[in-house]
């Protein structure tokens, strides 16, 4: 990678951050893409969802498209279409400006995630599950990935599409981060027996693969193989924050608590810590296989567990 140009989209957020670490370690030139510069990296300051961009003078060898909306639950029409604009309206001006350099990027990778399969449960599944997410999230994570390799095809770049689960890592986002905030700060509970299994990756070895995912191509699961139970993340976490392992609810108090979590945001419109959704997220087990990127990437990743403590910091 050392004397490549990349470009990065995204870069001010959580994986943006990583990948940007790791290239630059490689001896990789950076240009970052986003709504706020990054310290010591050149930065085009701009929304893609809202804005036209170009490209004049640059080249890039490789682009990371990383940039995107997640970890929302969207309360009306406005929000949901959010995730539209975002997602799907953003990497297509992209491809826009990207289809006017001269010469063009060798290769293009999207960031996306396991949620294109709109499956609440599953045991290692693999790539070639039918994508049947109807959610604003899902869905329009499948017509950017639909939309990036039409493109990748029709124009003779090589594209790839790392699909995601939990990704963990220091500051995560999302349900693993309100977990930490929850045991640090006592009040998080466990859910029935707590042996549902989830997939989970690090940060920083996603971060660490792209490059090879964007020299070989190809769809992938990235996973840390473990897939481990929400007792042993939920125990591991608080050991690691030096609280004692959280209490359990019973599966009887925890539906009805999410019930009226339901109730209530529906009559608010506002967000609640508690629902049905998080209710079966927390009791259903949903895995995915990394067989591929092991057989052709080489993919060899950390448990997530065994570095409990730069999750819980």
């Amino acid at each position: 990678m050392r004397g490549q140009h990349c470009l990065v989209t995204g870069g001010s957020g959580f994986l943006g951050r990583h990948v940007i670490k790791a290239l630059a370690e490689n001896g990789t030139q950076v240009t970052v893409l986003g709504r706020r510069p990054v310290d010591g990296h050149r930065s085009i300051v701009t929304d893609l969802a809202m804005n036209a961009v170009q490209f004049s003078g640059s080249s890039f060898s490789h682009v990371y498209h990383l940039a995107g909306f997640a970890h929302r639950v969207p309360r009306d029409r406005a929000e949901s279409e959010m995730f539209y604009r975002v997602n799907v309206g953003g990497s297509k001006a992209l491809l826009s400006a990207l289809g006017q350099m001269e010469p063009p990027p060798r290769a293009l990778v999207i960031a996306s995630t396991v949620a294109v399969y709109g499956v609440d449960e599953g045991s290692l599944l693999d790539e070639e599950t039918p994508r049947l997410a109807t959610d604003p999230y899902g869905e329009s994570k499948r017509e950017a990935e639909d939309m990036i390799l039409e493109w990748g095809a029709s124009q003779g770049i090589r594209t790839g599409v790392v699909r995601l689960p939990l990704v963990a890592g220091h500051g995560a986002p999302g349900n693993l981060g309100a977990m930490v905030r929850g045991l640090a700060q006592g009040w998080y509970l466990g859910v029935g027996s707590g042996s549902a299994r989830r997939s989970i990756v690090l940060v920083s070895d996603v971060a660490h693969i792209l490059p090879k995912i964007a020299e070989v191509g190809g769809i992938f699961h990235l996973t840390d193989g473990h897939h481990p139970s929400f007792a042993e993340l939920e125990s591991a976490l608080a050991s690691a924050l030096g609280r004692h392992t959280p209490r359990r609810l019973s599966l009887r108090l925890a539906r009805a608590g999410a019930f009226l979590g339901d109730v209530a945001q529906g009559l608010t419109g506002l967000r609640v810590p508690f629902n049905t959704s998080l209710l079966s997220k927390m009791t259903s087990t949903l895995t995915f296989s990394d067989q591929r990127a092991r057989d052709n990437l080489g993919w060899n990743p950390t448990q997530a567990l065994a570095r409990i403590h730069e999750l819980a910091i």
